[in-house]
């Protein structure tokens, strides 16, 4: 029984989960950062209001605090929008310029009488009906 729990343990793919879990929970504190230190500060100097949760209105004495569920949604949209822009748009051009696909094999070839394209496996050309090799 703890044989098998070590060979569960040191499958690759438990491996690389927790490895993704912990780059993750340290990438999320980058992210945040950038959030938080840049982009809310930004947006703030261009809305000329620093926090929106104090925002709030009352109906039929109900006091609906939706200030705090636009500091949240505004988060929300920064943090999606820094994931995408400088992890997942980077990442795509990167895996992109890394796989070079072999181009196909030719399924045409030219004519060397008129020099129109006929398929490879054709013994006659379709346009001069020159025998081709």
């Amino acid at each position: 029984m703890l044989k098998e729990f070590k060979q569960f343990l040191l499958r690759g793919n438990v491996v690389d989960l927790a490895v993704g879990v912990v780059i993750g929970a340290a990438f999320g504190s980058v992210v945040t950062a950038l959030v938080s230190d840049l982009l809310t500060p930004f947006i703030s100097a261009i809305a000329k209001v620093p926090d929106f949760s104090g925002l709030s209105f009352v109906l039929n004495g109900s006091k609906f605090m939706y200030g705090h569920f636009l500091n949240a949604l505004i988060s929300f949209i920064l943090v999606a929008a820094a994931i995408f822009f400088f992890i997942v748009k980077p990442v795509n051009l990167l895996v992109s310029r890394s796989r070079k696909e072999p181009p196909a094999d030719p399924t045409e070839k030219k004519c060397s009488e008129c020099l129109s394209d006929i398929p490879i496996s054709a013994k006659r050309c379709a346009h001069c009906a020159q025998v081709v090799g």
